[in-house]
């Protein structure tokens, strides 16, 4: 899901592909020492509206401390001032979100109360950042230096020799829209807030978060204000609050910040918990932790700007979704009531519509114990609020984007063995969901056009209808929530057989063909059709009419559990191949794999989603779509494509291919360069393509993963190498394009032969993916 953008593609085209395909010096593609986490550059997206952030987090953590210089959704590579340093940000998102109690450090007097008119500037040249650790010189000669916990951000600060060092926390400023705050001075050393906003894409219910500060020595002096109006010595007020310092001896103030969505005790508890320990402490603890998280991956060769890139992808795809529960295990639930997880860590913030293709496959793989939490967590929604999420934040629905993301999410977790012991529990949630729509009470939409959808086979476009609720509507893409619906329903069906509940799955895999009645013959192309059943908007295939951020020639391929049905709908393997090859600009691929991913994929503004017939290698409905030559019998195409889309990915502020929507494109790029890609999502099946590293070692956790680890080669893999002439599996061969889930749990080895030039490896009718049913 997107913000619209323009976009700037500075780069040259050969420093993208070089990023791929160069040949590393001898001793260089075998060097596995040293710290991942140095590998790692935080700032990759954070220009061109990647809306990445660059500040401090640990993995999963419920605090992203990070700089806003007053971009939409935080930081921006091109801007120059810093307005705070705030504890809430969402990686990758299009819209306005978090941000919440900015916090910034200053000297002299305090007389401006807007982070607009005090923000401090900074050049890039005094700026670092790495996992866990945010660093940066203002102008005004101080230092600020950022780490964080799971539920605490740290701060320190270095100020010139003073009797006024100030520390403003900005209660009533954020990138939300703020609706209440309350800041408190509690004694010497303690500052306590609490705010309460909505926003994002549309406004949503509001919800509010507690937070407690804890410096580390007492204050020389304070104040607060409201509005514009600044009182010194007060101690309670609704804009924001000023703590001052004398360093004229010690130069140096750390202070330790809580977050609760639950309360102020929660607050409390949660800095009880994790704070008293020094600032050094807590980022050496911060680094520990993600090196520990990247280790679990272990890539040999390749450039080191590929190395960085990859590495930079494993650390966004960890930095969701996030706790939300406090260190007592409550949580504030969607019924707007506190509960308490017992048996399992409370995670938030959906972007489904984004990680059900890749992310939570992604993470299924190298964190089973948190996606379990993360699979438990949502079905909680449905227990405490009444029904599944769409796209949550925080404690609200916000029903942004359309279809129905939740069932191939939870899906991929039962078929990836996570839901033992709550499978019914979950079954009974998506049969609710996948048959019903929300009452009117509920605040969410769900499948909101499902009514038409199971009377007719399809969900009507109403571009002019009101909307119901807050969000989206599915009726405004009625043509592409009709394969979001039927792809939901087969991944269902296949999750009900494996329950035992046959009738069910036999409703539901008839209704994922459903995908068929919105196929126009005249078109060769899905097309909208309005309540009377007509097809409906402009017969080209390029305009996106009833299509959500894409058109016909990109939802096309977007039904990947019966890609042999709609290749039949098309004319046929051959139709489909030069169909695949017209949309793909396959001939000047070929020739110029980089600059065509540049300058044909990439068309002008990357978020205009409209108007092309050309692949859109930077936003969710085309992730799995290069991967479709694998079901026509071409699949030494998929590593051409891929391979190109690759170089899209780049060291640099600006080398992130669009949003990263909470880890999307990031573990896209992940599973791409590793050559396993899960091309049905929500059913066990994962494609396989070239790698572009000589060898891959995945660490696997051995609850869910009996091998306890898998290593992945293609010795010799280059631009000039790069296609499969075998697959072997434990040393036997395999001539499938594909692994099931339970293939992979007790696999340890799988081998690629590479090669200069296609082989008939994956070409048979019986090597390509499954068809549903």
């Amino acid at each position: 899901m997107r913000g619209t953008r323009r976009t700037r593609l500075c780069l040259a085209w050969v420093m993208a592909a070089s990023a791929l395909i160069a040949t590393p010096a001898a001793g260089a593609a075998e060097r596995t020492d040293g710290h991942l986490t140095d590998l790692v550059n935080p700032f990759i997206g954070s220009q061109d509206e990647g809306n990445t952030f660059p500040g401090a987090a640990v993995p999963f953590g419920m605090v992203q401390f990070s700089p806003d210089t007053g971009h939409n959704t935080g930081y921006d590579y091109t801007q120059s001032r810093i307005r705070g340093f705030s504890l809430v940000h969402l990686s990758g998102v299009g819209c306005r979100i978090g941000g919440d109690l900015p916090v910034l450090p200053t000297t002299g007097d305090v007389t401006q109360t807007d982070d607009a008119k005090y923000a401090a500037a900074f050049a890039h040249g005094d700026e670092t950042a790495s996992p866990g650790y945010y660093r940066v010189g203002l102008a005004s000669g101080i230092r600020a230096e950022l780490t964080a916990s799971a539920r605490t951000g740290v701060q320190r600060y270095t100020f010139p020799a003073t009797t006024k060092a100030n520390v403003l926390l900005n209660a009533a400023q954020s990138l939300h829209k703020a609706s209440g705050s309350k800041v408190e001075i509690l004694d010497d050393r303690t500052v306590r807030t609490e705010i309460t906003g909505h926003g994002f894409c549309r406004d949503t219910g509001p919800y509010t978060v507690y937070t407690i500060t804890r410096f580390s020595r007492p204050f020389a002096a304070y104040g607060t204000w409201d509005g514009a109006t600044v009182t010194a010595g007060s101690r309670g007020g609704r804009g924001g609050a000023y703590v001052r310092f004398d360093t004229t001896g010690d130069r140096t103030v750390e202070a330790t910040t809580a977050l609760s969505y639950v309360d102020a005790a929660g607050a409390a508890g949660n800095l009880r918990a994790e704070g008293g320990r020094s600032f050094d402490t807590v980022r050496r603890a911060a680094r520990a932790q993600w090196e520990t998280r990247l280790a679990g991956v272990r890539v040999r060769s390749g450039t080191d700007t590929l190395r960085r890139t990859f590495y930079s992808s494993l650390y966004r795809s960890y930095l969701a979704p996030n706790l939300g529960g406090d260190a007592d295990g409550r949580y504030f639930g969607w019924d707007r009531r506190v509960h308490r997880a017992r048996g399992f860590t409370y995670y938030q913030n959906w972007s489904l519509w984004d990680t059900y293709r890749t992310q939570a496959q992604l993470l299924a793989l190298l964190a089973p114990r948190e996606a379990r939490d993360m699979a438990r967590s949502v079905v909680a929604i449905d227990e405490d609020g009444g029904w599944l999420p769409k796209w949550g934040y925080g404690p609200v629905e916000t029903n942004v984007m359309s279809g129905d993301p939740v069932t191939p999410f939870l899906t991929t977790a039962y078929q990836m063995g996570l839901l033992k012991g709550f499978e019914e529990r979950a079954y009974r949630a998506l049969r609710k969901n996948a048959d019903g729509v929300p009452p009117a009470a509920n605040p969410g939409i769900g499948r909101e056009a499902n009514a038409e959808y199971i009377k007719d086979g399809f969900a009507p476009f109403d571009k002019d209808r009101p909307l119901a609720k807050m969000g989206d509507s599915d009726y405004h893409h009625g043509a592409s929530v009709t394969l979001e619906y039927a792809l939901a329903d087969a991944m269902l069906a296949q999750m009900a057989r494996g329950l035992g509940h046959d009738a069910d799955a036999a409703r539901y895999a008839a209704r994922s063909r459903h995908y068929r009645t919105i196929f126009d013959p005249s078109t060769g192309f899905f097309r909208a059709r309005d309540a009377s059943g007509a097809f409906t908007g402009s017969p080209d295939p390029a305009l996106g009419t009833g299509f959500h951020e894409g058109t016909a020639w990109q939802y096309q391929w977007l039904v990947p559990q019966d890609l042999t049905g709609m290749v039949g709908l098309i004319g046929g393997k051959r139709a489909a191949n030069d169909r695949l090859d017209s949309f793909f600009a396959y001939d000047r691929l070929l020739a110029d794999p980089a600059r065509t991913a540049r300058e044909v994929w990439v068309h002008g503004d990357a978020y205009a989603y409209y108007n092309a017939a050309v692949y859109n290698p930077m936003n969710e409905p085309d992730l799995i779509a290069p991967y479709t030559y694998l079901a026509t019998g071409q699949p030494w195409k998929t590593t051409d494509v891929v391979h190109a889309a690759l170089t899209l990915f780049t060291d640099g502020p600006t080398g992130m291919t669009g949003n990263d929507d909470l880890g999307t494109m990031s573990a896209w790029n992940v599973l791409s360069s590793i050559g396993l890609f899960p091309i049905q999502p929500g059913y066990d099946t994962w494609g396989l393509s070239t790698p572009v590293f000589d060898r891959v070692d995945l660490a696997l956790d051995r609850r869910y993963w009996p091998s306890g680890g898998l290593t992945v080669t293609a010795p010799g893999t280059s631009a000039a190498d790069r296609y499969v002439q075998g697959v072997r599996v434990d040393g036997s061969a395999h001539g499938r394009t594909y692994l099931t889930t339970r293939a992979l749990r007790s696999l340890r080895s799988l081998a690629f032969t590479v090669g200069p030039r296609p082989s008939g490896w994956g070409t048979s009718a019986q090597a390509a993916p499954p068809v549903l049913k």
